[in-house]
Order: C-alpha cells, then sequence, then structure tokens
C-alpha cells in the first residue's frame, strides 16, 4: 500500500507542477545575433579593401600631379582636374591618350573574336565529348584541358613563330588566335559539363520526331544551356581583356595594341602620369562591369554544373 500511495503522490505532483518546461533560449539567440554582426562586419570589411583600390583610382584620375605626390597624403582634391578625360576623348592619334582610344576599339574586336570563334568550337566539342562516345574521349579532353593549364612564358616562342609564319603578327588578327588557343580549351571543359547535365530523354523525343543531331543541338540543347554559355562568354571575355603578355610581345604599332599595352604606354621613361594610368584604368574596367552584371545570375548556376558534372 505504501508503494501504490507513494506513486499516486507523484502522479499527483506531476499534475500540479504541469508540463516541462523548456530551457530558456536567450542565450542561444544572443549568440546567433552576434555572430550575424560579425559575420556582416568583416563582409564590410572586404567590401572596404575590394572598393579602397577603385576609390583611390577614381581619386587620382581627378587630382594635379602635385597633388598625388604631396605628403601628407591628401584624399579629396583641393583642385579637381578633369583635363585627362578631355584628353583621352579628344587628344591627337599619335598622342599616349589617342592611342589608347585606337586600343580600346582593338580590345573590343579582339574579345569579340576570340569570343565567338571559341564558343563555336566550345559548343560543337562539348556536345561531342558530352554525347558521342568514341576511344579515348576522356583522356582527349584532359589534354585540350592541360593547354590551359601551361604558363604563358612557356609558350611565347612558340607561338611568335606561328604568327611569323602566318605572317599575322602585330595584328588583331593574330591576337584573336593566340587568345583562341587558351580560351577555347576553357569553354570546352565548361560547356561539355553543362551538356553532359541535360536529360538525354529530351533528345531521344526529338530524335523521334525526324530532328537531326544539329537540329537537337540548336533547338534543344542550346536553349538549356544559356547559363552554362553565359558564363563562358563572360569568363572568356575577361581572360582576353586583362591579358597582356602575349599583347606587349606580339604587338608593335598602335593598330594592334590592346587596353593593356596602352595603358603601360602612359609610363614615360623618366615620367609617369599616374593620373593618366587610373584614367586608362577606370574606362577600361567599363565594359567587363557591363558584361558582368548583365549575366551575372548565371554564372554560378553554369560553374556549379560544369565543374560537377563531366
Amino acid at each position: 500500500m505504501s508503494i501504490a500511495t507513494e506513486s499516486r503522490s507523484r502522479s499527483f505532483g506531476r499534475l500540479r507542477s504541469g508540463p516541462p518546461r523548456s530551457r530558456p533560449r536567450g542565450r542561444r539567440r544572443n549568440a546567433d545575433d552576434y555572430a550575424s554582426i560579425w559575420i556582416h562586419l568583416i563582409a564590410l570589411g572586404v567590401i572596404a579593401v575590394a572598393l579602397l583600390p577603385i576609390v583611390w583610382m577614381i581619386i587620382a584620375s581627378i587630382s594635379p600631379p602635385t597633388e598625388l605626390l604631396a605628403r601628407p597624403l591628401r584624399w579629396i582634391p583641393r583642385d579637381p582636374d578633369f583635363s585627362r578625360y578631355k584628353d583621352v576623348f579628344t587628344g591627337a592619334a599619335d598622342s599616349p591618350a589617342g592611342a589608347f582610344r585606337r586600343a580600346m576599339l582593338n580590345s573590343l574586336i579582339v574579345a569579340a573574336g576570340t569570343v565567338t570563334l571559341s564558343l563555336v568550337v566550345g559548343i560543337l566539342g562539348g556536345y561531342a565529348f558530352a554525347r558521342l562516345r568514341f576511344a579515348g574521349r576522356r583522356v582527349t579532353l584532359l589534354v585540350f584541358l592541360s593547354t590551359y593549364m601551361l604558363p604563358p612564358i612557356s609558350l611565347v616562342i612558340p607561338l611568335y613563330l606561328i604568327l611569323v609564319r602566318l605572317q599575322l603578327l602585330d595584328s588583331v588578327i593574330g591576337l584573336i588566335v593566340v587568345y583562341s588557343s587558351f580560351c577555347t580549351p576553357f569553354v570546352l571543359w565548361t560547356l561539355s559539363g553543362y551538356f553532359a547535365g541535360i536529360p538525354v530523354d529530351l533528345e531521344e523525343a526529338a530524335r523521334l520526331d525526324g530532328c537531326s543531331r544539329l537540329g537537337v543541338l540548336w533547338r534543344i540543347i542550346l536553349p538549356l544551356s544559356k547559363p552554362g554559355i553565359f558564363s563562358a562568354i563572360l569568363f572568356a571575355t575577361l581572360l582576353c581583356w586583362d591579358e597582356f603578355l602575349y599583347a606587349l610581345i606580339f604587338t608593335n604599332s598602335a593598330h594592334a595594341k590592346t587596353i593593356p599595352v596602352a595603358i603601360a604606354d602612359f609610363s614615360a621613361k623618366f615620367s609617369t602620369d599616374f593620373g593618366l594610368v587610373c584614367v586608362g584604368g577606370l574606362l577600361a574596367a567599363i565594359p567587363p562591369v557591363v558584361v558582368a552584371l548583365a549575366f551575372q545570375r548565371f554564372v554560378v548556376s553554369g560553374l556549379m554544373a560544369g565543374a560537377v558534372k563531366g
């Protein structure tokens, strides 16, 4: 009886005390809040470090030479000078500022030609590597990718001799050929991985309806591969736009020089106009930024598919 009475008293005590109380979460919430604050502070610090050089380029581009060399450093120029921008757009053609305009046009032509050529080869080759089964398919794709991994300086002499034989030295077409040699493997690898992630059933259904293989590629594969294609266009454009070594070695005259070489020409033998260099850098950054903003929503999905598949 004593055992039964004791169990009843325990049950009655539990009923009076109600359901078990949950542990307070105030400490955990505070820890989460602090973590979120630290993450935002770190992100702001990274953004500040990334944007500080650009801010300084803007300030230097409108600062007189005396203020750029003044000590202590002046972040806000007293007398802003916009004459450098005027020289770039209206200067004589034989001046370094006038040659920069021609270099901008050359860079646009080289980037457009290289991306177009690399994209055509990358789409056709990537589809072949993704769908066709032949001996050495994987090894051949790795060989193409390995050419992209070679140091650029090791290819200077062979490429120079090839351009001399083809009479393409110091020409825009020669730069397009050279840039395509290292942009095409990247585009080929990216698109082959993306094409491999598209279901084969869609192609088989189109083939049953009488569509050819090229028709399937044009009507089915390419519309579904926009993220991969746009990410390949973006990174191929950046590779061509920022390349300096080949453009410096394979070009001599103003009618073939690209933007990086034209900015390097702003440095004279005994003096350098750092403000003019900053103007050239700011103007050269506009086209890549426009391309990146236009294709940014396709970049992540395209790279993830190209990296996981294939």
